[in-house]
This record gives structure tokens, sequence and C-alpha cells, in this order.
């Protein structure tokens, strides 16, 4: 350590939710590290990536959640996305390049007709950008290279889609949709549909898996608290799991789950449930008939 440097804060066990409403120009894992500075916490991640261009609700996990961030990942997302006609580029979001230009005559009318044929299962073709991978690269290394590969299109769910603002040419889209959407594959396809092409020019998430945008934070009002007020932001590791239908077991068989083995209780559905104990998250576990199998155990960690 230098003379005159301050020692660095102990790293310490942190366990919950926290709801960052991410800026722009900012990827989701720089907003996770800064986050995760802030707490000084041992392990965190986030559940589900936005892109820089993006702003909006960002739930990033500390200790034990991570354990259940797959619940949010598959969770249905809202946006609020800006789709900009007449103008397509190589990424089809603003941070492209143009490609084409057109004279965009769309009326409100014309935009709102468009958008119930995009609603329900439909086929998104991955853009060239995209982070999948094939092959072991991401395809965004092969459309940088100057390679052309297979992209696959893939089946979406779109469950709302409603136009609610129109300034030509810019169309403000309320979106709900499932995991794996693409907003800027909409935005070409809705473009594509209309004539004069189209590209994402802002988007924000403003809701996943029952947070909303509304009770997030932000970073800058994250880094000026102090740790008892940055704490009281962190919701339980349970919020995760609150959509889950939820069994609660006596001491016994809690010892017996946390060890890894399944217990037996009744009147429980078949499929995927939380397990409590006393209060205490003890996990997730598969469901069939009656018997309850653990899929994701928690270590110990204070009541919820």
């Amino acid at each position: 350590m230098t003379e005159g440097a301050r020692p660095r804060a102990p790293r310490r066990r942190v366990d919950g939710v926290l709801l960052l409403d991410k800026p722009i120009a900012l990827s989701s894992n720089g907003a996770l590290q800064r986050a995760k500075r802030c707490y000084r916490a041992y392990k965190a991640g986030h559940t589900g990536t936005l892109d820089p261009l993006a702003t909006g609700l960002l739930p990033l996990c500390f200790g034990e959640a991570t354990k259940f961030a797959q619940f949010l990942l598959n969770a249905t997302k809202r946006y609020t996305a800006t789709v900009h006609f007449g103008v397509t580029t190589t990424t089809g979001d603003v941070e492209g390049e143009v490609v084409d230009r057109r004279d965009v005559t769309l009326s409100r009318s014309d935009v709102a007709a468009a958008l119930p044929s995009f609603i329900g299962l439909i086929q998104q073709t991955p853009p060239a950008h995209a982070a999948l991978k094939l092959a072991g690269r991401h395809y965004y290394e092969y459309a940088r290279a100057g390679v052309a590969i297979v992209r696959v299109p893939r089946e979406v769910e779109i469950n709302r889609l409603v136009l609610i603002e129109w300034n030509a040419p810019q169309a403000v889209l309320d979106v709900g949709c499932g995991k794996g959407t693409y907003m800027r594959v909409l935005a070409e396809d809705l473009g594509a549909a209309l004539g004069c092409g189209a590209h994402l020019s802002a988007l924000r998430r403003t809701a996943t898996g029952g947070f909303s945008v509304a009770d997030a934070v932000t970073l800058l009002d994250l880094e000026m608290m102090d740790d008892a007020v940055r704490d009281a932001c962190l919701l339980p590791v349970a919020a995760l799991v609150a959509g889950l239908p939820a069994v609660t077991l006596d001491s016994f068989a809690a010892a017996l789950f946390r060890s890894g083995r399944p217990v037996d209780a009744s009147e429980v559905p078949d499929g995927v449930c939380a397990v409590f104990s006393a209060g205490h998250l003890l996990g997730v576990a598969d469901v069939a008939n009656s018997r309850v199998q653990p899929r994701r155990v928690t270590a110990a960690i204070a009541a919820e």
C-alpha cells in the first residue's frame, strides 16, 4: 500500500436483492461491479443483461440470492421502447451505422394497426450483434470480423404491445415479453412490415418478475448512502421466489432438506416450490406426488 493511501474496507457477506435503475452508456456488468463495491460484497450477479443503450430495472443478486437468479432470467419483462422509422442500422439500434434512409409517410393508425401481428408466439431471428454463441464465439465477434453466419429463428412471446406515443417518425411502445425477446429485432421487423425500415433508438426496462423500476435506486444515490441506508435497500432473498407455491417444513424435515435429502409434504402441487421453515427460506424444490426433492438449498441466512 502506498504511503497515505486509505486502507480498503474488508469485504463482507451480503444476502439480498437490489433493484437498480441502470443508467445509459454503462454495461450491466459495469453496473454490477459498482454496486458490488458499494456493498463490499463477496458474491454478486445480475439477472439478465441490459445493453449499454438501455436504462431501467436491473435486479442484482448478492450472496445467497445468486442461487435463485434464474427465476428472474425466465420472468416476463416490461419495456418502454422507442422505434425510429425510416432509418435502418447495422446493429438494429441507434449505436449502429446507418444502412438506409427512407421517407416516412406513416400515421399513428398505421403503426397501431401493425402491432397485433406481433403479439403472441412469434418467430425472431437473433441479431448479428447478439451475445449468443456459435462454435464458441459470440455472434457479434463474427459480425465485427465481417463473417456471415446462419442465425436460426427462435420462438419468443410478446404478450403486450401498445402504442403510447407517436411523434413521427418515432413511436414509443409499451412492450411485455418473455425470455429471449430482442427489442431491436422487434423494431426492425416492425419497420419491415410497414415498408420503411426502423431501428431501436431508446429502451427502458420498467418491470421484471413482479418488480418495478419505480422501486429501484440509482447508482449515484447508492454511492452516496451510508451502509445502514444502503443495506435497507436490499430485498430479502425470498423475494426472488415469491411467485412460487410455498411449502413450510418442521425442524426435523428442514434438517433433512438442508442436507439435500427429499422429504414428504402433503397437499403440495407438482412442480417447483419454495421451501421455508420458521420464517427462513431453505431453498427451492421439485415436487412430484407430494415428494419434495431439493433443487437449490440456501446456507443459513437471516429470517425472511
